[in-house]
Parts: structure tokens; sequence; C-alpha cells
């Protein structure tokens, strides 16, 4: 177990140190910024859908290695998804974050942030972005905050 729990971490350090998909995107459809006050996490989400699914999205953050890696990772899954996938990932991704045995079985690479149900204030770090492209998706102009 002890390797696998520091395979995660390399994981989840190797998305804080080189973000995937960390950039403004100038003609995304939707967008929506958010903020951990408790971490001092501030992310904006982009969002370019076509259709019924999501074409492109990017993220722009300053935060902690477990906020920045969770939406470095998010970006990375959601690419191509349709939007009725992307509801269902944002459930599995909360209920595992919150505790929710067997969530992680189901969301792939996203089960190396399962670690954080273990810390409740790092959920929330984890939970940002998530909750940011959810606003993002419902044309929210309020600032997510997950206080």
């Amino acid at each position: 177990m002890s390797d696998l729990r520091d395979l995660y971490q390399e994981v989840i350090f190797d998305h804080n140190r080189n973000p995937r998909n960390d950039h403004s995107m100038e003609d995304a459809s939707h967008h929506a910024d958010g903020n951990n006050p408790l971490c001092g996490d501030q992310i904006t989400v982009y969002v370019k859908v076509n259709g019924d699914h999501i074409e492109e999205v990017s993220f722009e953050a300053h935060g902690c290695a477990i906020s920045t890696a969770s939406a470095s990772l998010m970006t990375q899954a959601l690419k191509g998804k349709k939007l009725s996938e992307v509801e269902v990932m944002f459930n599995d991704f909360h209920q595992m974050a919150t505790g929710e045995a067997g969530a992680s079985a189901r969301l792939g690479k996203l089960a190396v942030l399962e670690g954080v149900r273990e810390y409740p204030a790092r959920v929330k770090c984890a939970t940002l972005a998530w909750h940011t492209l959810q606003a993002a998706l419902e044309n929210n102009e309020d600032t997510v905050t997950t206080e």
C-alpha cells in the first residue's frame, strides 16, 4: 500500500509542477471563478462546449498542490466527454473525495486524489476545480467558494 501511496503522491506532485491545460481560453463558451479562502486557492475554469460535449477545457490557478493537481487532472479527464458524462464524473469525484467507497474505481487517473478524504480541509482544495466547472457550465457568474 505504501508503494501505491507513493505513486499517487508523485502523480499529484507532477501535475502541480507541470499542470496540464493551465492557460486562459479566449474562445471559451463558458467560464467561472472559484475561491477557497481557507487555503488561498483561486481558479478560473474555461470550457468550450460544442453541442452536447466538452471540446476543450482549461484553467488558470494560484493555489496549493492539491488544488492545482486536481484542476490539471480534471481537464485531462473531461476533454471530449458528453455533458451527461461530466455530471456523473462530478458526482463520482465528490463522492470519492468525501469518502464513499467504490466511487474511485470509476474515475481512472482521478483516483490519485482519493487520499484527500482523510484530510477534510484538503477535500475543499481537491473539489474547488470541479465546483467551479459546474458553475461555468451553469453560466453562474458568482464566484464559487468552498466555504
